[in-house]
């Protein structure tokens, strides 16, 4: 098929998902706990606008061009890479699957979905769209599955590219697997982000973005911002309105549309968490609010948690927690601020506070890390994600995700012949 018509059925594929959004956002929240409002936002419309932005670059992108060579004209052509294997955890399940189904489909590779075995039926929605959108048959392919399936899958002969979502600790043997074969892969792994609130930040604008971008999904999201650096000079009155904004978050049954703070995933989730609160009151931070288990009758919940007092080389400020723990740091000035925000094994996402959107600019720049928001928190579809560092390798969304699964070819051609190109066929 032409790029063209690869994206006249991807775009019947976002109707019939925006048609389905009730379903699959209720489905989401049942099977893995995010509050019903995020189901709808970050789940269900967040991924409709990442296959959408797909749609418009598979019709446009110049999957051939013609150069002007030193030794005559060439043809830089972009073809499939050819099978594709797609690893979705169970956090933002629909989400993450269109990082990786988007750009494939765009592509004209072929691709292997494999989400979790914690939060697949999502997925079997995903299935049923897609076999009423016209994918042909074959092209996209649906196996929820554990670690096993997962290895088997990645070191498998007829895989030509892994896209894998999840933990620093996999993706290194995923990365080891795909060198090992010379295989394509793209990693977005763990992160520990840092939200950096500047001295002349108007806190009551900035709280909440900030809450968004810290808390999200009960804290089950690699791109939270779990550590907010604060100015010495405004500690005491910012970290109040911190302190006071969490424990102000409606904890509770993820099916009303006013939770903020649902259930973790399981119980090995929630012993996790709790087990890393235990250790920032053992390394000195002071437990300002949270830390424990509510008063609900079922679900894995922790209450949402803020440490104050914190060092950036305590475990809590330097391990990912992956649940609802902010830790507060202090900092001296903007050198400061960079330089903590730095010092992390992770660089996945970022944010930054301030009246004047050029000194957040600037901060933004010198910050180490893939994805950075200023005056807010946002995944832009247009723009490339990723991370440094432990956080990954390679970039999905933007041109940049689509280019991740394609082959460059040059063409040389005799001189003064002219082409007619082809545009994704």
């Amino acid at each position: 098929m032409s790029g063209q018509e690869r994206s006249e059925i991807m775009g019947k594929l976002s109707t019939l998902l925006q048609s389905r959004q009730d379903e699959l956002a209720s489905t989401i929240t049942n099977e893995m706990g995010a509050p019903l409002a995020f189901s709808y936002m970050g789940q269900v419309f967040a991924a409709t606008m990442v296959l959408d932005y797909f749609v418009d670059l598979a019709s446009k992108f110049q999957f051939e061009e013609l150069r002007d060579g030193v030794m005559g004209p060439a043809v830089v052509r972009k073809e499939p890479v050819g099978v594709a294997v797609g690893i979705v955890p169970w956090n933002v399940p629909l989400y993450i699957s269109m990082l990786k189904l988007g750009p494939a489909l765009a592509s004209g590779s072929s691709i292997i979905l494999k989400p979790s075995p914690e939060a697949p039926h999502s997925s079997f929605l995903l299935a049923d769209a897609i076999a009423e959108a016209g994918v042909p048959e074959g092209v996209v392919s649906i196996l929820p599955g554990g670690r096993e399936l997962g290895a088997y899958m990645v070191s498998h002969p007829g895989v030509d590219k892994v896209s894998f979502t999840g933990s620093t600790a996999a993706g290194r043997k995923v990365a080891a697997v795909c060198g090992e074969q010379l295989k394509r892969v793209t990693l977005e792994l763990g992160g520990k982000s840092a939200a950096i609130l500047l001295d002349d930040v108007n806190i009551d604008e900035a709280l909440p973005n900030l809450m968004m971008g810290a808390m999200l999904n009960n804290g089950q999201a690699c791109v939270a911002q779990t550590r907010i650096l604060v100015p010495a000079s405004r500690s005491a009155e910012l970290t109040e309105a911190i302190v006071e904004a969490v424990k102000a978050m409606p904890v509770g049954d993820p099916a009303e549309m006013d939770t903020q703070i649902g259930p973790l995933i399981a119980d090995r989730q929630r012993t996790r968490v709790l087990d890393y609160i235990e250790a920032g009151k053992s390394q000195g931070a002071t437990l300002a609010t949270g830390g424990g288990r509510p008063d609900i009758d079922s679900g894995y919940f922790v209450e949402p948690t803020v440490f104050t007092g914190v060092d950036n080389t305590m475990k809590i400020a330097q391990e990912e927690i992956f649940g609802p723990v902010l830790s507060v740091i202090e900092y001296s000035d903007e050198n400061d601020a960079v330089a903590i925000a730095n010092n992390s094994d992770y660089g996945l996402s970022g944010t930054v506070f301030s009246a004047s959107v050029d000194r957040g600019l600037d901060v933004a720049r010198q910050v180490r890390t893939g994805t950075y928001t200023v005056n807010g928190f946002m995944l832009e579809p247009a723009a490339p994600f990723g991370g440094f560092k432990q956080s990954g390798i390679g970039r999905e969304l933007g041109p940049e995700g689509l280019n991740a699964f394609l082959e460059t070819k040059s063409i040389s051609l005799p001189g003064g012949y002219e082409p007619t190109l082809r545009q994704g066929g």
